[in-house]
């Protein structure tokens, strides 16, 4: 079945970043021009998603203002973005369920706000050819973390079916360390099926009152096959101080017009800390 639609919650205060956040969208902070936002909503576009659902919060229509602007991208103009509220920050699992009303009873992507990843064939795309691969069953997109970092992240464990699939039997949100069923790591790209939403309604709230998106996956899994596919691309954190400004320089690299200015300043500061 074709996926038209992907999620993308935004609702997060984007508190690590304050002050700049206490007035503007962390979305919306720019990677050299281009809004962290409008990189994702690119990415699900190259991916032939046809609608957006931003899952947002009190104090974010400046998200919806920016894509009512005027465009230059052809393949934006093409996507409806629709805003659905998030009345209180319940965590991923309940942002997701937030999106049932418009997403119905289809598959849907997720791409999360925070996870910028550059890559020559858009992941989501990666993601759903997978998806088609195995009958249209759930995928989650991953890559390796070292053992220190597994704590971060949602980890998963399963059977390796080729070089980038795995057949997943454990999901392990954020394991303690030496736990953690792999080095597999979810930043932040899925392919999901509408039997998650009952999963996510009927959750039992974890730590804070949050409902995990991850526990309902590791419930899903039991009911039915469900894999990860490493991706290729080159991920970002950009709701990391040091993530964003590494992504910052990353596609500063790439834009022509200053490629070569950014370089003669990288190699300068690297000899001034010689």
């Amino acid at each position: 079945m074709e996926i038209k639609s992907a999620v993308i919650p935004v609702a997060g205060r984007g508190t690590r970043f304050h002050p700049v956040t206490k007035v503007v969208a962390k979305e919306l902070l720019p990677l050299v021009d281009t809004p962290i936002l409008h990189h994702i909503v690119l990415e699900a576009a190259r991916a032939g998603i046809q609608r957006i659902v931003l899952i947002t919060s009190k104090g974010k229509t400046s998200l919806e203002d920016y894509f009512d602007s005027d465009l230059d991208d052809d393949l934006l103009r093409k996507i409806d973005i629709i805003s659905v509220r998030q009345g209180s920050p319940r965590g991923l699992g309940h942002a997701v369920l937030c999106a049932r009303p418009i997403v119905g009873n289809e598959p849907f992507a997720v791409l999360l706000g925070d996870d910028v990843i550059d890559s020559e064939v858009s992941v989501t795309r990666q993601l759903i050819d997978a998806s088609q691969r195995f009958d249209g069953s759930p995928v989650v997109g991953v890559m390796e973390v070292s053992e220190e970092d597994s704590c971060k992240y949602g980890i998963v464990g399963g059977k390796e079916i080729d070089k980038h699939t795995f057949l997943l039997d454990k999901l392990v949100e954020k394991p303690k360390p030496g736990t953690a069923p792999s080095n597999l790591a979810i930043p932040g790209r899925y392919i999901l099926t509408p039997d998650i939403f009952p999963l996510l309604e009927n959750a039992t709230p974890t730590l804070n009152g949050e409902i995990q998106l991850t526990d309902a996956l590791q419930a899903l899994a039991k009911k039915r096959k469900m894999y990860a596919y490493q991706f290729t691309g080159k991920r970002f954190d950009a709701g990391d101080k040091f993530g964003y400004l590494e992504a910052n320089l990353h596609y500063a690299m790439k834009r022509p017009e200053i490629r070569e200015r950014a370089k003669k300043l990288i190699l300068q500061m690297a000899k001034e800390l010689e």
